[in-house]
């Protein structure tokens, strides 16, 4: 057997390098890069290691290890998971940063290499700088909390260890099911520690991105469910996207005349133009799919894990006859809220389901019906997204300016706040991928790295970031890296002056405003934050406007700029849009001096008994 002696880090980075991913007959290096934010913990050895090897595998530079994991997780969303990035940090607070893009990229099942620097293997300099110590457990560092928030954890202590340790991170990564983080902790010893490892290690490895036939059964039984259907509708979630599966979607709905309701991740799978397109479901649902939703007897979950804004809490679906098949290639998430389970790649599934119903349809009342709640909901989004004609715009007003100085190969990119339940209303994506909502997590500070992300897999589009003043101030570092890397953004930022969705939150539950709104928080003096003016001092070109039509004017100048730009408008705190939307279970206190409180709680207490659970 051949041998070439290299340290665990140059191992590492080979190997990494040789992997390539393959569908449907495509094939693409798997990993297109890696972040580095370098310290001790990792600058002597995988930084020496990924210096030699920047023409195949290119290393980036960021400003915030939380950021760039962001930056990574998004890239791979809009890759749609065929290809991924690796991120590196040193010990201590640059890995522990990366704990909660971790947990993010955890619950939104998305592929991500993690490798934190950690403490030395051999003991020798304990405790060394940043190292956490635990009184009782000397395995123990502070790398441990990423274990519950990664698909496949791994400490390397010998250097030889990575001969098991790549292939299983790989297989993990490049499974559709187990698909998520993977945290391989690199002691910093060993990382430059040689050993002899086998050529053969470094060989060119394809990996298949598999697409799992439904099981005979499962499908027969699926099929006569739906055969049965007088009321069926469809939940497009995102797995319907990593899957690319819309086209066979849309031409499935039109011809069984199946109305489509849109999850968060699933939402741009169907152009607005087709006719069953109802939009999104759920507690920020459309008026058309909430009203559909809760008459089917019969729903068809694509690729979703049917989380509580998706089902309302499990108050959404109504009808006492209503049966759920859930089709995922997750056997952990085609189980759940009673579901009828269909184990399977999303598009293999909706062939096979086609080939099975074969000229079957949904009764025409039903398609009738959905034909008119839809042309309702048509008429309530024009009115949600016209131009205000005085005051300060809502998010609505801001979504239809943007749109209406939009192409249709946009790509809107949000997280967290009020604006994702405003997008997930009343956006209109124009092509697949048109839609970029990290809301699984709904993670504050992934707006702008996520929209680096998303530009750095499709730099043919352009790229519009939407976030709110509050998640703006979390995290805006890598505006400065977008200006670096020529990955041109256009950021609007709406500035209702602080956590605005939360106060409106507060309220509803029959509390005062207190500590959401920055007029409503404890202060001295009342903070006017020129957002410009801080953009423009990270190198990006800037503006502030004061209504929707100027805000579309400026879209037309930063669609022309050479480099990242920032718009600012002001945008009323209260207003919302009031058609759709659906009840969400947010607890609220049983015993209150406040009347408000205990009339919320009383209201809460009645919709609660609308939740199906156990079913």
């Amino acid at each position: 057997m051949k041998t070439i002696r290299l340290t665990m880090a140059q191992a590492v980075v080979r190997y990494l390098a040789a992997q390539r991913g393959v569908r449907d007959g495509k094939e693409v290096p798997l990993f297109a890069g890696v972040w580095a934010i370098f310290g001790h913990g990792n600058v002597a050895g995988l930084g020496e290691a990924l210096y030699h090897t920047q023409d195949v595998l290119p290393t980036f530079r960021a400003h915030n290890e939380q950021a760039m994991a962001h930056s990574a997780i998004a890239f791979a969303k809009a890759a749609r998971r065929k290809q991924m990035m690796a991120c590196t940090t040193s010990i201590g607070p640059g890995a522990t940063n990366m704990v909660t893009a971790a947990a993010l990229a955890h619950v939104d099942r998305l592929p991500v290499l993690l490798l934190p620097g950690d403490i030395f293997a051999n003991r020798r300099p304990d405790p060394v700088l940043q190292q956490v110590e635990d009184f009782g457990d000397g395995t123990v560092s502070a790398n441990d909390c990423f274990r519950p928030v990664s698909r496949y954890f791994d400490r390397i202590l010998r250097p030889e260890q990575v001969l098991t340790a790549l292939p299983r991170a790989m297989s993990v990564l490049t499974d559709p099911a187990e698909c998520g983080p993977v945290t391989l902790c690199l002691c910093q010893d060993v990382q430059t520690e040689a050993y002899d490892y086998p050529e053969a290690f470094f060989e060119e490895r394809l990996w298949t991105y598999r697409r799992v036939e439904p099981d005979r059964d499962e499908l027969a039984h699926a099929v006569s469910h739906i055969k049965r259907a007088k009321k069926p509708i469809i939940i497009s979630g995102g797995g319907v996207l990593y899957s690319e599966a819309e086209k066979a979607l849309a031409d499935f709905a039109d011809k069984h005349g199946i109305p489509v309701s849109e999850t968060q991740a699933g939402k741009s799978a169907l152009s607005i133009q087709h006719k069953q397109n109802m939009g999104s479901i759920g507690v920020t649902g459309s008026s058309a799919a909430n009203a559909l939703a809760q008459e089917a007897d019969l729903v068809l979950a694509i690729g979703t894990r049917l989380q509580d804004f998706t089902t309302g809490s499990r108050a959404l679906f109504r009808n006492p006859e209503r049966k759920i098949i859930n089709l995922n290639t997750q056997v952990f998430d085609a189980a759940k809220h009673g579901g009828i389970p269909l184990v399977c790649d999303a598009r293999a599934g909706i062939a096979a389901i086609d080939k099975g119903l074969g000229d079957w349809a949904a009764p025409g009342a039903w398609q009738k019906q959905a034909a008119l709640v839809r042309k309702t909901w048509a008429a309530e989004h024009a009115a949600a997204t016209a131009a205000p004609n005085r005051g300060l715009p809502s998010d609505g007003q801001v979504i239809g300016a943007v749109q209406r100085a939009g192409k249709p190969s946009d790509i809107v990119v949000c997280a967290s706040g009020g604006l994702p339940g405003e997008l997930h209303k009343l956006w209109q994506s124009g092509a697949p991928g048109g839609y970029h909502l990290e809301y699984g997590y709904s993670c504050m500070g992934y707006e702008i790295a996520g929209g680096l992300g998303v530009k750095m897999a499709l730099p043919e589009r352009d790229v519009v970031v939407m976030v709110g003043d509050g998640s703006y101030l979390m995290m805006n570092s890598e505006i400065a890296t977008s200006v670096m890397m020529g990955q041109k953004l256009i950021i609007v930022l709406l500035d209702n002056r602080g956590f605005g969705c939360i106060n409106r939150l507060q309220r509803a539950t029959g509390g005062e405003s207190f500590n959401n709104l920055l007029q409503h928080a404890k202060h001295e003096t009342l903070p006017d934050i020129d957002f410009a003016m801080h953009a423009r001092s990270m190198g990006a070109v800037a503006e502030k406007v004061v209504n929707t039509s100027e805000l579309e004017a400026a879209m037309n100048r930063a669609r022309k700029a050479g480099r990242t730009s920032i718009i600012v408008i002001e945008t009323d705190p209260y207003k919302t849009t009031e058609a759709g939307g659906f009840w969400w279970d947010v607890a609220v206190p049983e015993v209150s001096e406040r009347p408000k409180v205990r009339a919320a709680r009383k209201a809460y207490e009645k919709s609660t008994t609308l939740q199906r659970v156990g079913e």
